[in-house]
C-alpha cells in the first residue's frame, strides 16, 4: 500500500480518497472493517489489510461520501 498524501491511499487495485470535511463520523467504516479503517493509528487507512472488494463494499456504505475510491489503471 502507498500513502500519496494524508488523505489519499493506493494499493495495486484502487485509490481511496478521504475528505475529512465531509465526514459525519458515523464510524461505519471502522465498525465494518476495523483492520482497514483504524481510528487509533496513522496512517489510519491500511488497504493491505483486506481484499479490495471488501474495502470497496465498505466504502460504499459511507453515509457522507467522505470516503471514495476509483479503480487504478492497469500498468503495462
Amino acid at each position: 500500500m502507498e500513502t500519496l498524501t494524508d488523505n489519499v491511499f493506493r494499493n495495486r487495485d484502487i485509490t481511496v480518497t478521504y475528505k475529512p470535511k465531509l465526514c459525519v463520523h458515523a464510524e461505519k467504516c471502522a465498525k465494518g472493517l476495523s483492520d482497514v479503517f483504524r481510528t487509533d493509528v496513522v496512517p489510519w487507512i491500511n488497504l493491505d489489510a483486506a481484499e479490495t472488494q471488501r474495502i470497496i463494499a465498505q466504502i460504499r456504505k459511507c453515509p457522507s461520501g467522505a470516503l471514495q475510491f476509483c479503480e487504478n489503471e492497469e500498468e503495462e
